[in-house]
């Protein structure tokens, strides 16, 4: 039961979303008539200002004033357009790093109370906040140690972050929880699923520990991987509230006429990027799901940089080989094979016909075939497939939507840097070698090895298990012919216990005839 305040939080934050002009942007035409009304009313609720202004800063502006909770709500439905649909999953995106700082003096005092050391014990230098977001911002510092002075970055938790996301996590619960009663259309969706997913994200986001063990991870993943790598932590000065990482001095991969004047080739930071995504998806079945510009930067060697791993997503091998399904039977048009697939995951009922499903897939496999490949987008397709899902009653698969909203990121960024970008010439050898060494006779043999290699731990587990079987039979037998026997100890054994449980109850029972004697001499006097 949703408390009085929860119901307050939500009727200030949708007093917000009107006076900001958010609710009259939206699109009405296919409203019911009550609630074409209200959109009517909430048009004239809004401020002259906000009537102006485009829809994406009406959102950005009316997010930001709600507070940090709402800002990773908005940024964690950008990565969900089968929810929010694509229009606004695209203005919430804009929602990154527009956060104002926090007084510096509260960012020291965050780092020692986490590290239990002071600030000039771990750092020589210490600076000002250069950029913030909805759970942390960032100071750039200097470590002086041993090994010589170097820079670093510092990101440390906004400071009461986690007290106002657990307060408006309830408002985002109720809503949730109304949706699916009243929306029968929208549990498909599975909203309360979706905000389960936001609560669990956010708390490991909020454990900076966590972030570093990511990084840590993804830096043992990819350590031979050519032309991408990411930030080393400092775990020295890592923990619950602050992280600690190596300083990346490079450019953003946003500024291209910089990566242009550097000398650096575009066309193959592009490939190399999605190969990298690829391979962390495909190889690993980890990846970084927040790659957006700001997050990736090219150091002087015409390395990679991903930073801010505070959204991470990983794929099981029955997903990783679901996709690689996916894209091999569009490649080849066996479009059939692409059906099967999503029956043999479980993803689409039973109940549905696989040749239908497969007559839905090849309406989109079909007009790309004859387009040049540059022009064909692998992030589009995956969107395209998840809308055909739905008339199959596909139910929403979080990981995998993760991985198409970040596919679409790093597709987007890759033909930022070479609008000509060739998608399928780029991933062939990263998909093509998975697709070989996983679906082809390397992992047939592979199964053939895993497969003996169990029967043969199992033969070695034979002779113990038929003494162990021929000595229960046994016991079995003696069970049956003379009757369940105890012996000396343990008759004695069971005698204490009962002993002590009578006595046990005795004094419950005594205890609870005194409190009843009390409550009635206090309640009706004697005397």
């Amino acid at each position: 039961m949703a408390s009085l305040g929860t119901y307050l939080r939500l009727m200030r934050a949708g007093l917000i979303l009107v006076r900001e002009g958010v609710v009259s942007s939206l699109p009405a035409d296919e409203l019911p008539a009550p609630a074409k009304f209200g959109h009517r009313v909430a048009g004239l609720l809004a401020k002259r200002r906000a009537k102006s202004a485009e829809r994406t800063d009406r959102l950005a502006r009316a997010v930001e004033r709600l507070g940090p909770s709402w800002v990773k709500l908005g940024q964690f439905l950008a990565t969900r357009p089968d929810v929010v649909g694509a229009d606004i999953a695209d203005d919430l995106s804009g929602l990154q790093d527009r956060m104002a700082t926090f007084p510096e003096a509260q960012a020291r005092a965050a780092i020692e109370s986490s590290l239990g050391r002071s600030i000039s014990d771990l750092y020589s230098r210490f600076d000002p906040p250069i950029a913030a977001a909805s759970i942390a911002q960032v100071h750039p510092a200097e470590v002086s140690d041993e090994n010589g002075t170097r820079q670093v970055a510092v990101k440390v938790v906004r400071p009461g972050v986690r007290q106002r996301f657990k307060r408006d996590l309830e408002a985002f619960y109720l809503v949730s929880e109304l949706q699916e009663r009243f929306i029968p259309s929208s549990r498909r969706l599975r909203p309360v699923e979706i905000t389960r997913t936001l609560e669990q994200t956010t708390r490991i986001e909020m454990d900076l520990r966590l972030e570093a063990a990511a990084l840590s991870e993804m830096a043992d993943n990819t350590r031979d991987d050519p032309g991408f790598r990411v930030p080393s932590v400092d775990w020295e000065r890592t923990g619950r509230d602050v992280v600690t990482m190596e300083w990346i001095d490079g450019i953003k991969m946003s500024d291209v006429a910089g990566l242009k004047a550097a000398g650096h080739d575009l066309d193959q930071l592009a490939d190399t990027l999605i190969q990298s995504f690829l391979r962390h998806t495909l190889r690993d079945g980890f990846f970084h799901a927040d790659m957006h510009q700001g997050n990736l930067f090219v150091d002087p060697a015409g390395m990679i940089v991903a930073v801010d791993m505070g959204i991470v997503s990983r794929l099981g091998k029955k997903e990783r080989r679901f996709l690689a399904e996916i894209l091999y039977g569009f490649i080849t048009r066996d479009y059939r094979r692409v059906a099967d697939v999503h029956f043999e995951a479980g993803y689409v009922p039973a109940r549905h016909d696989p040749a239908s499903f497969a007559q839905a897939i090849r309406a989109i496999g079909e007009p790309i075939h004859g387009q040049p490949a540059e022009t064909i987008s692998m992030a589009r397709l995956l969107t395209l497939l998840f809308e055909v899902t739905e008339l199959f009653d596909m139910e929403t698969r979080p990981e995998l939507v993760m991985l198409q909203k970040t596919m679409v990121v790093v597709e987007g960024v890759a033909r930022t840097l070479n609008p000509k970008f060739n998608m399928w010439k780029a991933a062939e050898p990263v998909v093509g070698d998975w697709i070989r060494d996983n679906l082809g006779p390397k992992r047939i043999a592979g199964d053939i090895r895993e497969g003996a290699i169990a029967a043969f731990r199992l033969a070695e587990q034979l002779p113990e298990l038929a003494a162990r079987t021929e000595r229960f039979s046994q016991e079995v037998g003696d069970m049956a012919e003379h009757g369940l026997r105890f012996d000396a100890a343990t008759s004695e054994a069971i005698g204490k216990a009962e002993a002590r449980h009578t006595r046990s109850g005795r004094v419950a029972l005594w205890i609870i005839a005194a409190a009843a004697v009390w409550m009635a001499l206090a309640f009706h006097p004697i005397w």
